[in-house]
């Protein structure tokens, strides 16, 4: 019942914003109160759900989403995203772009949280559509689905970091397993799949675009790289020097700190602030006037994928996460392929590829000592379960929809099926690799 529930809420929450017109955020706090209703939250306990999901997940999201549209915004208004979309295309052509980004997608992806890599990225791609003429949608996937692979599949990610500790498994194994999933996942997600998307039509934020300037104002490259990827340089180095050295803990505390995807942000702005404005040319006044610009471009983003996480909030504290994937353990099916469909039935309910992996985990765990099997794979198995089919309930899909301005049915068409080939794909390599590793 519990489950009908849950589909009829996601069906209602389309309805309204498709057909009845209704802004998304409204959308989503009527379901989600309706919804709770529906799964016996108590009165008192529905608004104190929705209140936790729209601060839980703008406590994450809303610094990092800001901070990085400023960051994207003066990479775009001073010429870097033109310098470095030049550069790329100069040096792959306009046949190989897509391969160009997605293997940066991949590369920032490792160490960048999702929505971070998202952020700082979807500018790059807009400059590369706006100065080429290239269908947005096309030219884009394929490095979004490099971000989303690494998030879901690949170690320091929360979700199989997370999952790493749980299952007792090799976190150095479960790395190298995952790229070899990976790769082929991402080519067959992007740019295989995404030629059958050249077709929609998509009209992105111009808002992140700055209008072509010429070649001669533009910064250098190294400039650009630097001001651009400084976020990405920081998280590795971050991620890499504890693995590598054994710090004490003041020195790990620090790095910690610096690891912060908000504080490497705050940093990467200070440096783009001096070395693309003021060094650009520009006065204090124009600079923050473009971070002001940036704010109100990604504010109704905000609005929606908070929405969203109350939503999610909801579902959670209904406990039917839960109540759905006990009932899948009795199912006589492949170890490997429970996990895989406990995370991706939870992920389709909730939203969360995170909340779907660890709520999968902690269900799957008690059987992991009778079913004998690798627990590296189960990590991976788990995680490309957690990435089925992104839809309404996601903050990732209304991210990539608001950006690149789709209807929802465009958006299921490109982002949903991306996401599911990937969850797909990430299975069959699971199941390809506990043969060739036993």
């Amino acid at each position: 019942m519990n489950l009908l529930i849950v589909l009829f809420g996601i069906l209602l929450l389309v309805l309204m914003i498709s057909w009845g017109k209704v802004n998304a955020f409204l959308a989503f706090l009527v379901v989600s109160i309706f919804t709770g209703l529906l799964l016996g939250i108590p009165f008192g306990g529905i608004a104190k759900s929705v209140y936790k999901g729209i601060g839980d997940t703008l406590g994450e999201l809303s610094i990092v989403i800001v901070l990085g549209a400023m960051l994207g915004k003066i990479v775009a208004e001073s010429g870097a995203a033109q310098r470095i979309a030049t550069t790329l295309m100069n040096a792959f052509g306009t046949k190989y772009i897509q391969w160009a980004l997605m293997v940066t997608g991949f590369i920032i992806g490792i160490p960048l949280f999702y929505n971070v890599g998202f952020v700082l990225m979807v500018p790059l791609i807009f400059s590369v559509v706006y100065k080429y003429k290239l269908p947005a949608v096309y030219i884009g996937l394929p490095m979004l689905a490099s971000l989303s692979v690494t998030h879901g599949f690949l170690p320091p990610h929360p979700a199989p970091a997370a999952l790493v500790g749980q299952f007792h498994a090799n976190m150095g194994k479960t790395l190298l397993y995952g790229i070899c999933i990976a790769i082929p996942a991402i080519i067959l997600a992007g740019p295989v799949f995404s030629r059958t998307l050249k077709g929609v039509v998509a009209t992105p934020l111009e808002g992140l675009v700055a209008p072509e300037r010429p070649e001669s104002e533009l910064p250098g490259i190294g400039n650009s790289l630097l001001s651009s990827l400084l976020p990405v340089i920081l998280l590795m180095l971050t991620t890499i020097v504890p693995l590598v050295f054994a710090l004490p803990p003041k020195a790990k505390a620090i790095v910690e700190f610096f690891g912060s995807p908000s504080i490497i942000l705050l940093l990467a702005i200070g440096l783009a602030t001096y070395s693309l404005g003021i060094c650009g040319g520009m006065k204090m006044k124009k600079i923050m006037k473009i971070y002001e610009d940036a704010v109100k471009d990604i504010a109704i983003i905000l609005l929606i994928v908070a929405g969203a996480g109350a939503l999610k909030e909801v579902f959670i504290d209904s406990g039917v996460s839960l109540e759905i994937a006990a009932l899948l353990q009795q199912w006589p099916i492949h170890p490997l392929v429970l996990g895989w469909l406990m995370a991706a039935i939870i992920r389709v309910c909730l939203g969360s590829a995170t909340v779907a992996g660890l709520t999968a985990a902690g269900i799957i765990l008690p059987l992991m000592t009778k079913m004998h099997v690798d627990p590296n794979l189960m990590v991976l198995s788990v995680g490309a379960g957690s990435l089925m089919f992104s839809h309404v309930n996601d903050s990732g899909f209304w991210l990539f929809k608001e950006y690149f301005n789709l209807s929802i049915k465009d958006t299921i068409r490109s982002w949903s099926l991306m996401e599911t080939i990937v969850s797909l794909v990430g299975l069959a390599g699971v199941l390809l690799l506990n043969l060739l590793v036993r």
